[in-house]
């Protein structure tokens, strides 16, 4: 069997390894922190589409097949469209950069119809995973849906192992340009039906569950 590790599953391995590295002063974060780390938006996924480098997007022109294109976003974050030129692509929404082409060509063609569709979500490809490590049967790392929770990422580790430290387990969330650390209690959830700690998900959220001292 070949023991060949992909570039992909390289980058995926080396960002886990220095979130959690840069994470973890010992112990959780103050309760302020928390609170307001807990209070964000945790339904952002796909479903509110944010474009970035390395996304492929289809732009279509109604009535003008000639100006249809399938297209990357660039490293600078534009893309060409024919006629309109240089469109600023990344940080908008797929609606907001056909509102954008459509304005650009409104000074060649008569009341432009535009739509864009991304076929490729390149630049989401690591930002909008989650993950858990540790003690768990599997590692995961597994794109982020709306309404997941921590007892989902445990689910589909396979489970913990005989060896995790259950209620020691720490929830790692980047918010502004920091690393808070919340606590989950995982022995509470599964064998006391506590729920209280059982937080719905951010994308770039990072479960760790340590193994006990023997």
């Amino acid at each position: 069997m070949s023991s060949k590790i992909s570039i992909p599953e390289l980058l995926a391995a080396l960002l886990v390894a220095v979130f959690v590295a840069g994470c973890a002063a010992p112990g959780a974060s103050s309760p302020e922190k928390i609170h307001k780390a807990l209070a964000v938006d945790t339904t952002r996924s796909v479903d509110r589409y944010i474009l970035g480098a390395a996304d492929v997007v289809m732009v279509s022109v109604w009535r003008n097949n000639d100006l249809s294109i399938s297209v990357p976003v660039r490293p600078d974050g534009k893309i060409s469209v024919p006629l309109a030129g240089d469109v600023q692509a990344s940080g908008k929404e797929p609606e907001a950069l056909a509102r954008d082409i459509e304005e650009k060509l409104a000074a060649f063609i008569r009341e432009p119809q535009v739509s864009v569709v991304v076929t490729s979500m390149g630049s989401h490809e690591f930002s909008d995973r989650v993950r858990v490590t540790g003690a768990v049967t599997q590692p995961a790392s597994v794109p982020h849906r709306s309404g997941m929770t921590v007892l989902d990422m445990v689910l589909t580790s396979g489970g913990l192992s005989p060896f995790a430290a259950t209620n020691k387990a720490m929830l790692y969330r980047q918010l502004d340009g920091e690393i808070v650390a919340i606590p989950i209690k995982l022995d509470d959830i599964l064998t006391k039906g506590d729920i209280s700690t059982n937080y719905r998900l951010h994308p770039g959220d990072i479960l760790t569950i340590p193994e006990r001292n023997l």
